[in-house]
């Protein structure tokens, strides 16, 4: 069984990884630009990022409540931040653009979202953390928030890393 090497929680990441990582989740990214997700925060343990609540984002017309798949391919997008993060962390001896060239063989192999209470609010705090780090699968915790700090939903996802 392969050794988990966890990221320390002391590295600084380069402004130049940290934008990289914004560019490819941001923009690069184009579902996730339609989603409107906003990074806010980039650690090599935890990531969190923001989405405005629009018209294009309502699941359901009479609460002006937020869909239900925007929950899930947020908190998705997060988990794969969270391991990109942890991934730069671990490879601290590569380039910046080393790191994010990372990224291309990322991809999520297992999601379950937990749906606690009715996403309503006018913005809402997404937050990820890697669980652990293996050689091939990384394990993450995900949540979303509303603007008042209430959990409104929570995920777990596994991603190939390799």
């Amino acid at each position: 069984m392969p050794h988990t090497i966890t990221p320390p929680a002391d590295v600084e990441f380069e402004d130049e990884f940290i934008a990289g990582v914004k560019s490819i989740f941001e923009e690069m990214i184009v579902f996730n630009r339609m989603l409107g997700l906003k990074i806010t925060s980039v650690a090599p343990t935890r990531v969190r990022a923001r989405i405005d609540m629009r018209n294009e984002l309502v699941g359901h017309f009479a609460y002006n409540r937020i869909h239900g798949g925007v929950i899930s391919a947020s908190l998705d997008a997060m988990g794969g931040l969270a391991v990109m993060a942890a991934i730069g962390a671990r490879h601290m001896n590569e380039t910046p653009q080393q790191r994010l060239q990372r990224f291309a063989k990322l991809g999520t192999i297992d999601l379950r979202i937990d749906y606690l209470r009715p996403g309503i609010g006018e913005w809402f705090e997404l937050r990820a953390e890697v669980m652990r780090l293996g050689s091939r699968v990384a394990s993450t915790r995900m949540e979303f928030l509303g603007a008042d700090g209430k959990l409104l939903s929570t995920g777990s996802a596994a991603y190939i890393v390799s």
